[in-house]
């Protein structure tokens, strides 16, 4: 289904006054990161890394976590995984660096990992790293992750390399257009890290309530489908956390959603922390059943 941007959200995310702008306080120094590998046996926060391929998400990984991947593959598959984790202002995050895509409608395997991961798992927070000299063709990941959840903080990533080809983007307009943070970085460099982390704290801890872009389709008869599958999604399979997303998924013809409805297996879709800690995070696609 294509997706078309008629109207855009006025309001941004709005954000709590501990944000970037104070960076006197200690909480945003990058300082107080302490990088822990793979140790994460009790996280308070799950993050996954999403991003298309050749956007330095993987620098962002290696920046955050101080690793150089501590790489496996997903379980029965040669996509590879790589999570580590660090510990940021008395908190502990567990990063999960999803397969670098173009987009999650699951027409790829490392498609379907990462939307199964993001819309199942349910991550604290989505980091989405786009290269900001190529901006227009980022985004479309960006509004289809946007679509599944509203925890989402935007790393606009190698603004070095825009500012080579002379491009300016205006990180706070497309803050305020996407209703999620916005923020610049050149992560080779570390620059913007310190921004980066006090965004991913905010949205963890709730302090960033966003207000995030969705596409407009203008077919009321397309609304009108949406709006009769959720009410039946949701009636049959109530802990199933994005109903709307899965009545589009259904609506364009999705093989591996319609066959986890038809064989009663999305209402076992959604996992709790216990799950993830019981299991460990490279459980996660294999037990939604669609990776296959």
């Amino acid at each position: 289904m294509d997706q078309e941007k008629n109207k855009k959200t006025q309001d941004g995310p709005v954000l709590a006054n501990t944000g970037a702008d104070c960076a006197s306080c200690p909480v945003h120094h990058a300082a107080n990161l302490k990088k822990l590998g793979v140790d994460m046996e009790n996280w308070d926060f799950v993050v996954a890394l999403a991003g298309n391929p050749n956007t330095g998400k993987s620098t962002v990984f290696n920046a955050l976590t101080g690793l150089r991947q501590h790489t496996g593959n997903w379980p029965g598959k040669t996509v590879t995984r790589a999570e580590g984790g660090f510990d940021y202002a008395d908190n502990r995050y567990k990063l999960v660096d999803l397969p670098g895509t173009y987009s999650l409608l699951a027409t790829s395997l490392d498609e379907e990992i990462a939307r199964d991961f993001i819309l199942f798992a349910q991550p604290d927070v989505t980091i989405v790293v786009v290269d900001a000299s190529r901006l227009e063709r980022n985004l479309n990941l960006v509004l289809q992750v946007l679509e599944i959840t509203n925890r989402v903080v935007i790393c606009l990533n190698l603004m070095d390399e825009a500012d080579r080809h002379k491009m300016t983007v205006d990180h706070r307009r497309l803050a305020r257009d996407l209703g999620v943070p916005v923020v610049p970085t050149v992560a080779r460099y570390n620059e913007g890290l310190e921004e980066l982390l006090a965004a991913i704290r905010e949205v963890a801890i709730g302090e960033t309530h966003a207000k995030p872009y969705h596409v407009n389709y203008n077919n009321p008869k397309l609304d009108r489908a949406v709006t009769q599958l959720v009410a039946q999604i949701e009636e049959a399979f109530p802990d199933v956390p994005n109903a709307r997303w899965v009545a589009l998924r259904l609506l364009d013809g999705d093989e591996r959603i319609i066959k986890a409805v038809e064989d009663g297996e999305l209402g076992e879709l959604s996992y709790t922390r216990d799950d993830l800690e019981g299991a460990g995070v490279n459980s996660v696609s294999q037990k939604s059943g669609f990776a296959q």
